[in-house]
């Protein structure tokens, strides 16, 4: 089953990450993406901390995707586990 897209849950300024989540059919799949990957796909701009989640709308699309590729994988991490996206989950493999 693909996953589909579940809800902005937020910016953590401490950890420097947004928090969104992923739904498998009913099961919620906790999802985080750090900052500085957002920034680097909207290069070069940085956003301000109140904008963190207008920018995760517009970038919606290419991190739920960057998500579904993880997920595919097996690629949690964390407990509970989770996917969690950086920089390097965006670069193109040639």
């Amino acid at each position: 089953m693909a996953l589909t897209s579940g809800s902005f849950r937020g910016y953590e300024f401490d950890r420097m990450v947004v928090l969104f989540s992923m739904l498998d059919g009913q099961n919620e799949i906790s999802c985080a993406i750090s900052t500085s990957a957002m920034d680097d796909l909207e290069k070069p701009a940085r956003v301000k901390a109140d904008e963190r989640e207008a920018q995760f709308m517009r970038l919606r699309a290419r991190i739920e995707e960057c998500a579904a590729r993880k997920f595919i994988a097996r690629e949690f991490e964390g407990s509970p586990p989770g996917i969690i996206l950086r920089s390097i989950d965006f670069r193109t493999r040639a």
